[in-house]
């Protein structure tokens, strides 16, 4: 015996599978881009006046890298199980959260070896702007 499915049932159905190729389809990278993102991938500093100022926690940052996209993992999971909404949104903000310190220890690691290298070698213009630019973008 076959169920029938409920018009609705359709609709929500249709419309998760729209919003998962919408989000795949944003995950693709444009055929310049993909050059420009290898080349830059294999250069082990992609920025010219970038110095050579180890990372002494690199092994923790990928740890938490991959615990982050987990959690993403993990949502698109709820999404696909249409999970309550307020579950999925304090998973996102929990996400988020994660995204912001990674953000915070990555910029507290150019300030004082990247930011700090570029003022003692007479680049420290430069380097404040850049710093000062990008934690603007964290302000919004």
């Amino acid at each position: 015996m076959t169920s029938r499915a409920e018009p609705g049932d359709l609709s929500r159905k249709a419309s998760r599978a729209a919003t998962k190729r919408a989000v795949a389809g944003s995950a693709r990278v444009p055929a310049g881009r993909a050059a420009a993102a290898s080349n830059a991938a294999s250069a082990p500093h992609a920025h010219p006046h970038h110095p050579l100022v180890a990372r002494p926690d690199g092994g923790a940052l990928a740890k938490r890298i991959n615990r982050i996209e987990g959690q993403v993992r993990g949502i698109g999971r709820m999404i696909d199980e249409d999970r309550y909404c307020i579950d999925i949104l304090t998973q996102v903000s929990a996400a988020q959260s994660a995204l912001d310190a990674l953000a915070l220890q990555l910029l507290e690691h150019h300030l004082h070896g990247c930011v700090q290298h570029a003022v003692k070698s007479g680049e420290g213009d430069h380097a404040i702007a850049e710093a000062l630019e990008v934690i603007r973008k964290f302000a919004r």
